[in-house]
């Protein structure tokens, strides 16, 4: 092999995980080399934060303006330019890509290589460019980023019905009539809310008893309740027999209480999970070993069963989040730069799904405190109990905490409600800090804001 071929170090993907790492790596020394197959910025800047919450942030005009009246506001007809909505989803991702191509592409001892990658030994890699090329690469480290796509699931019909994913959806031109989604997660129930908010008829089928499966059921219950407020219709304990596609509407077949329901559609959009992208990377050359799913297994340290391969991000089966993979980012440097002993263990994981209102929730659900025999106390509050919920006619949803009835410490929290990721920073805040729950309750927040609920939610034990 040649020396231009060796380097120290080889990053496949350029997530949120991989991009950092490889300037932090190049910048400390190290000769890197950064293989994307696609874009820069992986799935968040591509395919899922970045574009989906500008959706999003349409959709939210949308809905206030035809809201209009409440406030004694008068807008008028209220149309949707889906082609700028689109334009504008466009314009915000090539900023990001664009911008963090540039930083890439001026990082001194880093070279960043646009092709396919595929493993030809433990620490070789070949690369297929698009023009038909290949180059081998070899380095004593290397570090898996490689991300997931759409799971496309065994439906007969399928292959003979256009269907959409969370990256195709984003790109039609038109509001859909109706648009039938499978499955119940975070990307069915941010499109089903973002698609009824532009106009469009919206079913949701979903296999299992309640959406959001790893939420306590009170919350997945409440969320069913705004959406179906919101005129999204939701099948529950709905299981997916036949898709086809008769006189250009789509039919969909499912099995809801023991009967069989036929929905017709304009549009299906696919959202029951996603795949994880190492079935193109020739894994069994490197011996790397995956889970049934195909994700890859790491120990704590983000190592791999071979030495001196790594993998980050989505592709190692989650939790499946943009600040999840930037912090598998700062575990590698922290090791690989810094000579730590940094793992993943008992780190915490906050998440928000971009529904309106926002679901937001950090460290135990209250389901998982029970599992565990740990003695706790809940406390809940309704959102139309908060003065600045009511003063914006913002007030659904609730919160709620889980605290040790030892310690008084917040074991968790769930917030629906209005910019309920915010509220939920400051639940995590008092759990890194290990404060007592009267920390909050007793704290003195600005009035009139949504964090002052914080006072009396501790107020509200069920």
């Amino acid at each position: 092999m040649s020396t231009a071929n060796k380097y120290d170090a080889i990053v496949i993907g350029s997530g949120q995980g991989g991009t950092p790492l490889s300037r932090e790596l190049a910048g400390a020394g190290m000769r890197t080399a950064l293989v994307e197959r696609v874009h820069i910025g992986g799935t968040c800047i591509n395919e899922g934060c970045t574009p989906t919450k500008t959706m999003v942030a349409s959709a939210r005009v949308a809905y206030l303006a035809r809201r209009g009246a409440n406030y004694g506001v008068n807008p008028g007809h209220i149309q949707i330019d889906l082609k700028r909505v689109r334009q504008r989803k466009r314009e915000i991702v090539n900023s990001f890509r664009n911008g963090s191509q540039a930083r890439l592409e001026k990082t001194a001892n880093l070279d960043l290589i646009f092709g396919t990658a595929s493993f030809t030994g433990p620490r070789e890699i070949s690369v297929l460019a698009k023009d038909g090329g290949t180059r081998t690469l070899a380095a004593d480290r290397v570090i898996i980023n490689a991300g997931t796509r759409a799971a496309i699931p065994k439906l007969k019909g399928l292959e003979t019905v256009p269907h959409l994913d969370n990256a195709s959806i984003m790109e039609l031109d038109a509001v859909p009539e109706h648009l039938l989604i499978l499955g119940g997660g975070y990307i069915s129930l941010e499109f089903g809310q973002i698609f009824r908010r532009f106009g469009s008829q919206v079913t949701i089928v979903h296999s299992g008893k309640q959406l959001l499966t790893r939420e306590d059921a009170d919350v997945a219950d409440e969320v069913a309740k705004i959406l179906r407020e919101d005129g999204i219709e939701i099948l529950l304990n709905a299981k997916a027999e036949k898709v086809s596609n008769e006189s250009h509407r789509i039919c969909l077949d499912v099995v809801v209480g023991g009967q069989m329901r036929t929905l017709e559609g304009s549009h299906f959009l696919l959202a029951i999970g996603r795949t994880p992208n190492s079935d193109s990377l020739n894994l069994s050359a490197s011996g790397v070993e995956t889970d049934a799913k195909g994700f890859i297994t790491t120990n704590t340290r983000l190592e791999t069963n071979i030495s001196g391969i790594y993998a980050i991000g989505d592709i190692k089966g989650g939790p499946a989040f943009t600040h999840i993979s930037y912090d598998d980012f700062r575990i590698l440097r922290a090791n690989i730069l810094e000579k730590k002993n940094t793992t993943i263990e008992g780190r915490l994981v906050p998440y928000t799904c971009f529904i309106d209102p926002q679901l937001a929730h950090v460290g135990w659900t209250e389901e998982q405190a029970r599992q565990q025999n740990r003695k706790i106390r809940v406390a809940k509050m309704p959102m139309n109990s908060v003065a600045r919920a009511l003063e914006t006619d913002e007030s659904r949803g609730f919160m709620k905490a889980i605290v040790d009835a030892d310690t008084n410490q917040i074991l968790g929290a769930t917030v629906l409600g209005i910019e309920g990721g915010e509220i939920m920073a400051i639940f995590e805040v008092a759990i890194m800090g290990k404060l007592p729950y009267t920390a909050l309750q007793n704290g003195i927040f600005a009035h009139p804001t949504l964090a002052e609920a914080l006072n009396n939610l501790f107020a509200n034990w069920v």
